[in-house]
């Protein structure tokens, strides 16, 4: 391909908007432009590197047993309905009428489709198990779209769809598709992890994030050396075991407008690991207060799941009067009225601890659990933090990280058949319910995670599996004959050997060139002008390494250089 006959409106500044390094670059290196908010246009080399990815995927999905289909993306209001998805959702979900005053959305994930698909079509054992896959455009209404195709309205996914006879099945081939995402993340060269994660609005009773490892990340995981990972959000979190003291008299404090757990371990010379902070929530309608030490935060989402709540946030200021007779930060477990108390597992070993009096202004000190106040119910609802041990080895502290999420696995069981009823005959004839799989990958976020992993100052350093093109050769005059003569030779051979070439046939300085293969980040550059010609050579680099060397190398050789690395999949 010239780079003359190639739309490639490269940039030398990002727009200010542009608020990641993936989105500068991407804008910058002409793949994408901004349309409206969360809403990009891909350009012809976005579009090489998004069909690129697209089939690594596709290829490791189809291994795995997969089968393409395409999903309609205007959903009709009735299957989401029969789900109770459909009010439940949130302002997320796109929805529209048609002419006819019918109820739809644009899809932001197809699991009623499939099912309904499903049960219509799959009757038998026989037909079982079977994945559905597709690559299609999905649609979520984001309050406040942001990093670029990271985050944006409308992008490109690929979402699959497994149906079996029983759990066992489910569970076998969750493992098949959880191998196949590992080497997708391979394939693309990232620098990964497996974690485990909360479901979400999906569903289901088990899955797995796949994190790109990225300061910019917007996902904090949690690692150990043993092998476990999870979402900061989905990490058991083991008790803490605090010594035991000699109970002492209570007393009440006067703590004029301290609420902070670092004023008020402040004035009373406490550790905040020895405070208890009560907050009130109203979990669907209920006031609940939570229980954490000091120097711990409630994780809500631990919490919503404990009580089984569909909703559940911070308590306003009139609530919290209600319930504790004081103002915000004055809570405390003593004396509350009409709220459930949920205490984390470590609260329960604090002696003497200082919480909150329900009464503004007063705090109360030497708390003893049992003798002083009681818990509904005990659970880990606390957020892990640094210095925590991991919860599966019981030895090794956990190791904290930012991740970007490309990926995202679930064992959904039956909740999308049952309420849909996708059944089968079993070979007695009993009619049974269809545990489910759901599998989705980011097509479009995984550009972004490359470049967020992968870039330096000059640009984009793509991987050699999803870049653009594998070649560039830049010739210094490719208006002169030998020039010219030399790059079509090493142009074709290239080519015949299954790898996609760009010539910058411009009118430009090397320079201006040299800056735009930088920004652009094509693995590997070839540059031909008369001097090394003269000499017999061209020089080769890999844009991988810009502190490597520029090689001098025969053109045969810099060919052979090329096609062996691609022979061997580096």
């Amino acid at each position: 391909m010239l780079y003359s006959k190639m739309f490639i409106p490269t940039l030398k500044e990002a727009p200010a908007d542009a608020d990641i390094v993936s989105a500068k670059l991407m804008i910058r290196a002409g793949m994408i432009r901004k349309l409206a908010s969360g809403l990009y246009e891909y350009l012809p080399l976005g579009v090489k590197v998004l069909k690129k990815v697209e089939n690594i995927v596709r290829e490791e999905l189809n291994a795995a047993g997969g089968q393409e289909v395409i999903m309609p993306l205007m959903l009709p209001k009735e299957l989401w309905e029969e789900t109770g998805r459909w009010n439940v959702y949130g302002k997320e979900l796109f929805r529209l009428k048609d002419r006819k005053n019918a109820e739809f959305c644009l899809g932001p994930t197809h699991e009623e489709a499939i099912t309904d698909l499903a049960r219509r079509e799959i009757r038998s054992y026989r037909q079982l198990p079977v994945m559905f896959h597709q690559f299609t455009q999905k649609f979520r209404d984001e309050i406040r779209p942001r990093f670029g195709v990271m985050r944006a309205r409308e992008f490109l996914m690929s979402d699959g769809y497994s149906f079996h006879t029983d759990e066992a099945d489910l569970e076998k081939y969750y493992t098949v598709i959880f191998e196949a995402y590992k080497r997708i993340c391979q394939r693309c060269g990232f620098d990964f992890r497996a974690v485990e994660a909360d479901s979400g609005a999906i569903g289901g009773s088990f899955s797995h994030e796949f994190m790109v490892l990225a300061d910019t990340g917007e996902e904090e995981i949690a690692c150990c050396t043993c092998g476990y990972g999870a979402n900061s959000q989905k990490v058991a979190c083991l008790p803490i075991e605090n010594p035991a003291q000699t109970p002492l008299k209570l007393e009440e404090i006067n703590t004029p407008h301290m609420k902070t757990a670092a004023e008020v371990a402040n004035f009373l010379k406490v550790s905040q690991k020895n405070l208890i902070k009560t907050i009130i929530y109203v979990a669907d309608g209920v006031p609940v207060a939570a229980l954490v030490s000091g120097n711990h935060e409630i994780n809500e989402l631990k919490l919503q799941k404990l009580l089984g709540a569909d909703n559940i946030s911070l308590a306003n200021e009139e609530t919290v009067r209600e319930v504790t007779g004081a103002d915000v930060g004055f809570a405390g477990p003593v004396g509350l009225k009409g709220a459930k108390i949920i205490a984390d597992l470590s609260v329960l070993s604090i002696s003497n601890a200082a919480a909150g009096a329900n009464k503004t202004d007063f705090h109360l000190k030497n708390l003893n659990y049992g003798r002083d106040y009681k818990a509904d119910q005990a659970a880990d609802i606390r957020k892990a933090q640094n210095g925590d041990i991991c919860p599966v080895c019981k030895k090794e502290k956990l190791n904290f990280c930012r991740g970007i999420e490309i990926g995202h696995t679930f064992k959904l069981g039956t909740k999308y058949s049952n309420p849909m009823k996708a059944a089968y005959l079993n070979a007695e004839g009993k009619e049974i319910l269809s545990p489910m799989g759901c599998y989705g990958i980011g097509v479009s976020r995984i550009l972004a995670a490359i470049i967020e992993q992968s870039s330096d100052e000059n640009g984009i350093v793509w991987t050699d599996n999803v870049a653009p093109f594998e070649v560039e050769i830049i010739p210094i005059n490719y208006a002169e004959g030998k020039t010219k003569q030399a790059v079509d030779e090493i142009y074709s051979t290239l080519t015949a050997g299954g790898l996609d070439v760009l010539i910058d046939d411009r009118d430009e300085r090397a320079g201006v060139k040299f800056k735009d293969a930088d920004l652009i980040g094509i693995p590997y550059r070839i540059t031909v002008g008369e001097k090394g010609l003269a000499q017999g050579v061209v020089e080769f680099k890999r844009r991988k390494d810009p502190k490597e060397a520029t090689k001098l190398l025969k053109p045969a050789a810099a060919i052979e250089e090329i096609l062996k690395i691609y022979r061997r999949g580096i």
